[in-house]
C-alpha cells in the first residue's frame, strides 16, 4: 500500500506553456510523455462509491495496472488517499489482486467480483516531470489534457497534479505556488473518478448547502477541533467555488464568504491560544479577500428586491421605477466574468494554498509555549464551554432584554451577532441535538430579521430621487416594512433570553 498525497489543479490547455516556462527553473529529473487509458469499475448500485473506493485499470503501451483507492482526506485540493497497485494483464478486473481486507464488509469478495462492471472510461495525454526540491523532495508534475467518456457522454479533463514522490508536504505547496504565481490554475477537490460517476450519472450541478456543524467528538482535543473547524471550512469553500464555476449564482458565493467568516472567527475563537502573530499573513490575505468578495451581501439584497420584477415592492405605484433604478446600482457591482477571474487569479489561490499549508503542517505548533501546547492537547468539553459562556454573555449584553432595541442598534450587531453563532458551529455537535437546535434557531432567526432590515436600505437611498405624494408612499411603505420586521424581532429576541443555553446541560 501506498498513500499518494498530491495537489490538483483545473488550468486551461494554454497553461502547458506556463509549465514549460516555470518548471526548468527547478531540477528536472525526469520527464516524458505517455498515452493513458483507464477504465473504472463499480457495481449497478454504486457500492464501492457509497464506501468512498475507486478502482480501476490503468493501460498504457502494453502494460496494465489496477489500482484501488480507498478512503482518505482531501483538504483544500490535497488529496491524500490510501492507494494500491498490482500489475495486470488485461482489462478484466480482479479483486484477489489485493488484500482482501480492503473491501467493504457486507459482501464476499466472489459477489463483488460478480457484480463488477465498467461504468466509465479516461482517455488522456500526460506530460510528466520528476523535478528536486531544494529541500531534497521530489515532486511529480503531470499535466493531463483528454476526455471523460460515459456511454455517449463527454468531458474535457484539462488539470495539473503535483504529487509527492518523496520528502515533505511542504514541498507541494512551495512548488504549487511557483507556479500559479501569475494565475491561471484553480484548485479542484474532484478526481477524475469523481467526474466520471458524475459524468455517468447524468450530474446537472451542485447545489448551494448552508454551513453544518463541524464533525466534532467527545474525545477530541482542542487541537483536533481547531484543525477540524478549519478543515471544514476549506470544504465548504472548495465544493461552492466548483458549483460556482459549475453554475454561477449568488447562493454560491454567499457561501464562500460564510467558509471565509467561519475560518476568521475560528482564528479568533482559539486566538487565546495561537498567538495572532502565528497567522498574521494568513489573516492579512483572508481580509483582502473578504473585502473583494464584500459587494455580495448588497447584490443578494438587490436581487431580492428586483426578483420577479419587483414582487416585494408590488404595492408601490413606482415598482417599475425603483426596479430599473435598483437594477442600475445591482449593475455596477462584479460580473460573473469578474469573479471567474478572482477564483483563477494568484492571489486568490494563494490564499487557499497558504490556509492550506498552514492547517496540514500546523503551522501553529512553532508558536506555541509550554503553556499554550498544554491547553491544545486538553479537554475539548471544558475548552468549548467557556468559549460558549463568553459568547453568550456578549449576546446577553448586545441585545439586553430589559430594553427596546431599534433598527439601528440591530444592525450594528449584526456582524457580532454572526460571528457568535460561528462560534457555536466549532461545538454545538459535542451537545444534546434537541437541545443545540432550540437554542441556535431564534438567534439564527433574529440574524436574518437583521438581513431583512438591511434589505431595505438600497430601497430608502431611492427616496429623495422621487416626489410628492409618490415619495410619501415610499416612506410609509419604509416606515411599515421596518416596523413589522422589528416586531418579529422583538418576539424573536425574547425567545432568544428564554432558551436555555445548551452546553449547561
Amino acid at each position: 500500500m501506498e498513500t499518494e498525497i498530491e495537489l490538483k489543479f483545473f488550468v486551461s490547455p494554454q497553461f502547458s506553456e506556463v509549465l514549460k516556462e516555470k518548471i526548468p527553473h527547478n531540477k528536472i529529473l525526469q520527464h516524458n510523455s505517455r498515452e493513458l487509458g483507464n477504465i473504472y469499475f463499480d457495481t449497478p448500485d454504486n457500492w464501492l462509491r457509497e464506501h468512498d473506493i475507486g478502482m480501476r485499470i490503468r493501460r498504457f503501451d502494453d502494460v496494465y495496472v489496477q489500482t484501488v483507492k480507498t478512503s482518505g482526506r482531501v483538504v483544500a485540493g490535497l488529496h491524500q488517499r490510501p492507494e494500491y497497485n498490482a500489475e495486470h494483464t488485461s482489462n478484466d478486473p480482479d479483486l484477489h489482486l489485493h488484500p482482501e481486507t480492503i473491501w467493504p464488509e457486507g459482501r464476499t469478495v466472489e459477489e463483488l467480483a460478480s457484480q463488477l462492471q465498467p461504468l466509465f472510461a479516461t482517455n488522456f495525454t500526460r506530460e510528466l516531470w520528476l523535478v528536486g526540491m531544494p529541500d531534497g523532495s521530489q515532486v511529480e508534475v503531470a499535466f493531463d489534457q483528454g476526455e471523460v467518456l460515459a456511454g455517449e457522454k463527454r468531458s474535457a479533463i484539462c488539470e495539473v497534479e503535483l504529487e509527492l514522490k518523496s520528502g515533505q508536504t511542504d514541498a507541494l505547496f512551495t512548488l504549487a505556488r511557483q507556479l500559479c504565481e501569475d494565475g491561471g490554475m484553480r484548485l479542484g477537490n474532484l478526481s477524475k473518478a469523481a467526474r466520471g460517476y458524475r459524468l455517468a450519472q447524468g450530474f446537472t450541478g451542485s447545489k448551494a448547502k448552508h454551513l453544518g456543524l463541524v464533525d466534532v467528538a467527545l474525545q477530541d482535543s482542542v487541537e483536533e477541533c481547531f484543525i477540524k473547524s478549519l478543515e471544514h471550512a476549506l470544504s465548504h469553500w472548495l465544493y461552492h467555488e466548483q458549483a460556482y464555476v459549475e453554475a454561477p449564482s449568488m447562493d454560491c458565493l454567499n457561501e464562500i464568504c460564510y467558509s471565509l467568516s467561519f475560518v476568521r472567527q475560528t482564528l479568533a475563537v482559539f486566538g487565546g491560544i495561537v498567538p495572532r502573530r502565528a497567522s498574521a499573513i494568513l489573516r492579512q490575505e483572508l481580509k483582502w479577500l473578504e473585502q473583494e468578495l464584500i459587494w455580495v451581501q448588497a447584490a443578494d439584497y438587490l436581487d431580492d428586491l428586483t426578483e420577479d420584477k419587483g414582487h416585494a415592492l408590488r404595492k408601490l405605484d413606482t415598482q417599475k421605477t425603483l426596479v430599473k433604478q435598483l437594477k442600475r446600482v445591482r449593475a455596477e457591482l462584479s460580473t460573473e466574468e469578474e469573479v471567474l477571474q478572482l477564483l483563477e487569479s494568484a492571489r486568490y489561490t494563494g490564499v487557499i494554498l497558504d490556509l492550506s499549508r498552514w492547517v496540514l503542517t500546523k503551522g501553529w505548533q512553532p508558536f506555541l509555549d509550554a503553556k499554550a501546547s498544554k491547553k491544545m492537547s486538553g479537554n475539548l468539553v471544558s475548552f468549548a464551554q467557556d468559549q460558549l459562556d463568553r459568547t453568550w454573555a456578549e449576546m446577553v449584553s448586545a441585545f439586553p432584554i430589559e430594553q427596546t432595541l431599534t433598527s439601528k442598534d440591530y444592525v450594528e450587531e449584526h456582524y457580532h451577532l454572526k460571528r457568535c453563532l460561528f462560534s457555536g458551529i466549532c461545538f454545538a455537535a459535542l451537545f444534546d441535538q434537541e437541545s443545540r437546535q432550540a437554542f441556535r434557531l431564534p438567534w439564527a432567526d433574529l440574524a436574518q430579521g437583521i438581513d431583512d432590515l438591511l434589505m431595505l436600505d438600497p430601497v430608502s437611498q431611492l427616496v429623495d430621487q422621487l416626489q410628492g405624494e409618490e415619495q410619501d408612499q415610499l416612506q410609509r411603505w419604509l416606515e411599515r416594512q421596518q416596523a413589522s420586521i422589528l416586531y418579529a424581532m422583538e418576539q424573536t429576541r425574547a425567545m432568544c433570553m428564554e432558551a436555555r443555553p445548551y452546553w449547561k446541560g
